[in-house]
């Protein structure tokens, strides 16, 4: 069907689709919003509502889909949280053009713009992020070092930050941690970017190149900033941070001009500031969400996030979140979290008290960047007046804190105290203005606003007028039937029997005739009822009109505000993990320079909470410059990994400032933590569950440091037995012996033969985690203990995960075959007639045979390293 026969409106639809065709246009229809085509057809699949259609022309239907207005914001919820972008049109005026209501485009709302309360959670970030580099849309460059720009802000929050990265991995790593709800890419052609693979989890909105241009992204942040020169911005020096920070500028001034008042000051920095952290092992290690969703459903969250936020606060909890995600690099910086934190672990009523004080406390936070977009309503003032006072409160106990926290309480309660008279003017003024409960005359105080106050005045005089009328006109006329009344058409009117016409005043005038009365105005009703009638509407308008001026003089207070905020979440984290230590029996880290982790009575945070009433059994850890590798060995389900794991949950919480779950521990800074544990497919990607490892391993092998901390955790098991061995066999002797990528390694494996590296590897321990075994039963002692482990015990394993006793005796029967086998071909064991030392001229020596295969000009110094070793071995 040509657009030139369909209907007017549906003319008008299309018109708006066409400037909007990447969104899903929510087009309003009476209490309806409708979508159309194949909008509707997508609204109708995923919210769930009916597809029905519309005649547009003679035998033409079209799809169609609604939602109704008042619980529209639910339906776009949902649609956001799927990543989709959603265009509102709204009538325009309350009159038709040619028959037709105007209508236009009031609003898109984008995963990355969104500021309703509704559609946010209110514990983390909404970030809109920004990508430009050619490495960053060319998974063939992962490696490679090409600049990458990243830029992210929060508009309900006002954060905004740049960073320029060095290659694709550490984009990933970034994208990982700040886990952004749209990113926007140049729109170059279609190379896929990171999130704009099919099976990314970030939504991406392509914008056009020119936004991400140097020059226009300067002048993008020069204008928004009001600014000659960025270099106080620290962003010059990094033109594709620049260009990514500009483009996200020109996207908010396109689809949320109002946000830009928020983002006022843009923070650089860079990843080496910070522990690097990849998308695995934020998986492997549970930081913020769990690697499987709890059974049935439930709430049981078994992740570091939900065992250490006690926060109390909306902005404490953003910014926990924030710790765990980006642990740091800076000792000094480290011992200030903890001095905060260590304050109020010493005093449990003065913790008590602060945290009374920050129960129910509003977000103040985003509540102050509503108000700066002019879009806070009579309630979110209420809830910043709360919370302002519940801060002015926390600020009162200024003397009293600050003797306490004497280790460190500069950072905490006094940097309140500047902002403590901005915050009591704050709430004055929402004190003065709004009331408690709105009721039939608004929400407005009396006594705020005269031309408001004279506004009810004059409609109460109105009604109580003509709420007296009839009683006055009675008396006037003598007439007792006589009848005050008001309906939508025709308004007040005063109502005379037939039977009483002759007693009319001569100032009445008819207005409508019935069968067997007539009803009649005069002037002076006429008057009134405009003045009723007009009343709501103009009280309206004032309540509007005041609201926007009161936005704005709270506005003139939003830098105290935002900054309270901030103190006010550090108080909160700080308590919070005070708290956790105090329950938990946690200690404070120490930190060494010696590249060293020795932890004693080490516990799993995570696991120990979800344990509850069983003891949680702890376990010593030591690696140091000699002891840089632990080959963990055991039975399958005796607590490998979760030994491996609680090391590196140790360290990491200690780098975000929190006590740790040990005894003692005393640690070294460590710069990544890298893992690699568990088993996945990952078949839309073309890879197995082996190829999957064999990645992640690499990965790790390329990019570790001698100041890291990795986590292998049965390399070489999805693949045969002899080719796995070796492999993990080459893994352990790179770590070992590459100059430069010696990292701190916990290596739990079945493969028991892996032992034998000790006597060969000079930094190589043995650990494994003891067993009782009494009668063919094994029980999980749960203990790591020096040695290595002489057998797998997966049979036992087997059997106690309930496979039929006929499959565990063959199996059994098998396994002794095997090893017979294997020891038929092994070497004869030493006897008086044949010595274990044989001479080296005596007969062939496999260390003589070996010495005469190798070519020195060929080896790399790594592959000389490996052979003195494997030489020593043979010997």
């Amino acid at each position: 069907m040509s657009e030139a026969s369909a209907t007017p409106i549906r003319r008008q639809y299309l018109e708006l689709k066409r400037q909007y065709p990447d969104c899903i246009l929510f087009f309003r229809l009476g209490d309806f919003y409708e979508t159309f085509d194949a909008d509707a057809e997508l609204v109708a699949r995923e919210l769930d509502v009916a597809l029905t259609s519309r005649p547009v022309a003679k035998d033409v239907r079209i799809p169609m889909a609604g939602v109704p207005h008042h619980a529209a914001e639910g339906y776009i919820a949902r649609l956001i949280a799927r990543g989709y972008r959603v265009a509102i049109a709204d009538q325009v005026g309350n009159e038709a053009i040619n028959g037709l209501m105007p209508r236009e485009v009031r609003r898109v709302i984008t995963p990355g713009t969104v500021v309703e309360p509704g559609m946010l959670d209110a514990a983390r970030p909404n970030y809109l992020s920004a990508v430009i580099g050619a490495a960053a849309n060319d998974e063939r460059q992962a490696t490679t070092q090409s600049p990458i720009g990243l830029a992210y802000c929060d508009i309900t929050t006002g954060e905004f930050c740049a960073t320029q990265l060095e290659s694709r991995v550490e984009l990933e790593r970034e994208l990982a941690r700040i886990q952004p709800r749209e990113m926007l890419t140049p729109n170059d052609g279609g190379r896929p970017t990171p999130a704009g693979r099919d099976d990314s989890p970030y939504p991406t909105t392509p914008l056009p190149s020119y936004r991400f241009e140097l020059s226009h992204a300067r002048q993008a942040l020069l204008d928004h900033f009001k600014v000659s020169t960025l270099q106080g911005f620290g962003i010059e020096e990094k033109p594709y941070a620049l260009r990514a920070a500009g483009a996200i500028i020109a996207y908010l001034r396109e689809t949320q001009p109002a946000a830009l008042s928020q983002l006022r000051e843009l923070r650089t920095y860079a990843v080496s500031q910070f522990m690097g952290l990849d998308a695995v092992t934020r998986r492997n290690l549970e930081l913020l969400e769990p690697l499987r969703p709890a059974a049935g459903g439930g709430k049981t969250t078994p992740t570091l996030l939900g065992v250490l936020d006690k926060t109390l606060s909306p902005m404490g909890a953003r910014l926990l979140r924030a710790w765990i995600a980006q642990p740091l690099l800076d000792q000094a910086a480290i011992e200030a979290r903890l001095a905060q934190v260590d304050a109020l672990f010493g005093d449990a009523l003065l913790r008590a008290k602060l945290r009374d004080a920050l129960k129910q406390m509003p977000d103040l936070e985003r509540l102050t960047t509503r108000v700066l977009s002019g879009i806070a309503t009579p309630r979110d003032l209420l809830n910043l007046k709360a919370a302002c006072a519940r801060v002015v409160e926390i600020g009162d106990w200024r003397l009293e804190i600050a003797h306490r926290l004497s280790s460190n309480p500069q950072s905490l309660i006094s940097d309140l105290q500047p902002l403590i008279a901005g915050l009591r003017a704050v709430a004055d003024l929402i004190a003065a203005a709004i009331k408690d409960e709105p009721d039939d005359d608004g929400f407005i105080q009396p006594g705020f606003s005269a031309e408001l106050d004279s506004v009810h005045r004059a409609a109460r005089d109105a009604k109580r007028w003509v709420a007296n009328l009839e009683r006055v006109e009675r008396e006037r006329t003598g007439i007792k039937s006589l009848k005050v009344g008001y309906n939508k058409v025709f308004g007040y009117y005063i109502e005379v029997t037939h039977a009483h016409r002759d007693a009319i005043p001569n100032d009445y005038i008819r207005k409508q005739t019935l069968t067997n009365a007539e009803r009649y105005i005069t002037p002076q009703l006429k008057e009134y009822e405009a003045l009723i009638l007009n009343a709501d509407e103009r009280i309206a308008e004032i309540e509007r009109r005041l609201l926007i001026e009161i936005n704005q003089a709270i506005a003139a207070h939003a830098r105290a505000l935002l900054e309270a905020a901030q103190v006010i979440a550090r108080l909160d984290v700080a308590a919070a993990l005070a708290e956790v230590a105090a329950r938990n029996h946690y200690c404070r880290p120490r930190f060494n320079d010696e590249g060293r982790i020795a932890i004693k009575d080490g516990r799993h945070p995570v696991i120990e909470h979800l344990l509850r009433e069983t003891p949680f059994t702890p376990n010593d850890a030591h690696l140091d410059r000699d002891a840089r590798i632990l080959i963990i060995t055991g039975p399958n389900m005796s607590g490998k990994s979760s030994y491996m794991r609680q090391v590196a949950l140790i360290a990491l919480m200690a780098q975000i400032g929190s006590y740790v779950p040990a005894r003692e521990a005393d640690l070294c800074i460590v710069d990544r933590i890298f893992t690699r544990i568990g088993a996945q497919d990952e078949l839309t990607a073309g890879q197995s569950t082996f190829m999957v490892e064999m990645v992640e391993t690499a990965n790790i092998l390329h990019h570790c440091t001698s100041r890291s901390l990795v986590i292998l955790d049965e390399i070489g098991r999805g693949t045969s037995t002899y080719d796995g061995l070796a492999i993990a066999w080459a893994v352990v002797e790179y770590l070992h012996n590459h100059p430069e990528h010696r990292p701190l390694t916990l290596f739990a494996t079945h493969y028991h033969e892996l032992i034998r590296l000790a006597d060969v590897l000079p930094h190589v321990r043995n650990y494994n985690v003891a067993v009782s075994e009494e009668g063919g039963q094994i029980v999980f002692l749960h203990k790591v203990i020096a040695g290595g482990a002489d057998r797998s015990y997966g049979i036992h394993v087997a059997q106690l995960a309930g496979l039929p006793p006929a499959v565990v005796h063959r199996a059994q029967d098998v396994l002794k075959e095997l090893e017979n086998g294997q020891r038929a071909h092994e070497r004869p064991t030493p006897t008086e007639d044949r010595p274990a030392q044989m001479s080296l001229f005596a007969e062939p020596s496999p260390a003589l045979e070996k010495l005469k295969q190798l070519d020195p000009n060929a080896l790399s110094p790594l592959e000389a390293l490996t052979a003195l070793y494997e030489l020593k071995k043979l010997l």
